[in-house]
């Protein structure tokens, strides 16, 4: 019997990269039977970080438009509303408020039920141009998923859910991991990256079909690490 494949998925609410990404992730997941666990990536923590990197808000806001576009061309199911997001008045949000309820939303259900509101959360902000850094959007969207109102908002206003985040930075850092979407195969292999499904089945096919011989994909010995090389401008930093 084949070791089940484990992958660590490194991803930010805000990029457009890992919305891209996360539907090819579901598909393969079910064909694989991966086991998928998820981790906080903030690109933007706070409203100071994103002036630091991008000058001003405003530009803020230019500047990652213009990445929602190539984002638009890359996405399967042709869901990113570019123009929508340009019409919106409300600034570019940052990180943090949609990773913590992210984190909040994993209290109620676990891994599926994170992964789910991260989908979700995500689909508010680049499909229906809603502004994700508004505490009323993020328990609009749990409680559009199913989850209890009332638990969620305690759970957001907890202080481990920052705790949470920055051990889910501390990993990344551990593992030299930048940008997002990043895969982080069985603990040891690092993908970054929105890669193609074909690319991406064509990893998982290889560390399924060389598990059984205590290789890690491939051809990684168990000691080793690689990381796989990705196209920059299908990454969100």
């Amino acid at each position: 019997m084949s070791q089940k494949i484990r992958v660590d998925f490194f991803h930010d609410v805000i990029c457009g990269w890992c919305y891209v990404i996360s539907p090819r992730l579901r598909r393969l997941a079910t064909e694989f039977d991966l086991d998928v666990h998820h981790h906080a990536f903030a690109l933007s923590p706070t409203r100071a970080d994103q002036i630091r990197k991008f000058g001003s808000v405003k530009q803020a806001k230019q500047i990652i438009l213009g990445h929602w576009e190539q984002c638009a061309k890359a996405d399967d199911q042709q869901r990113i509303n570019v123009a929508g997001m340009r019409k919106q008045r409300f600034d570019y949000p940052i990180s943090t408020p949609g990773l913590v309820a992210c984190k909040a939303a994993h209290q109620q259900g676990g891994s599926d039920i994170y992964w789910d509101y991260f989908d979700a959360v995500t689909h508010a902000h680049l499909s229906e141009n809603r502004n994700i850094a508004d505490p009323d959007v993020l328990v609009d969207v749990a409680v559009a998923i199913g989850l209890d109102r009332e638990r969620f908002i305690r759970d957001v206003a907890d202080p481990r859910r920052h705790q949470e985040i920055r051990r889910d930075q501390q990993l990344a850092q551990e593992y030299g991991i930048s940008s997002t979407p990043t895969l982080l195969i069985n603990q040891r292999w690092v993908v970054p990256g929105a890669l193609e499904l074909s690319r991406l089945r064509a990893i998982f096919r290889d560390f399924s079909d060389q598990s059984l011989r205590g290789l890690n994909g491939s051809g990684l010995r168990q000691e080793e690490k690689e990381v796989q090389e990705a196209d920059e401008s299908q990454e969100c930093r």
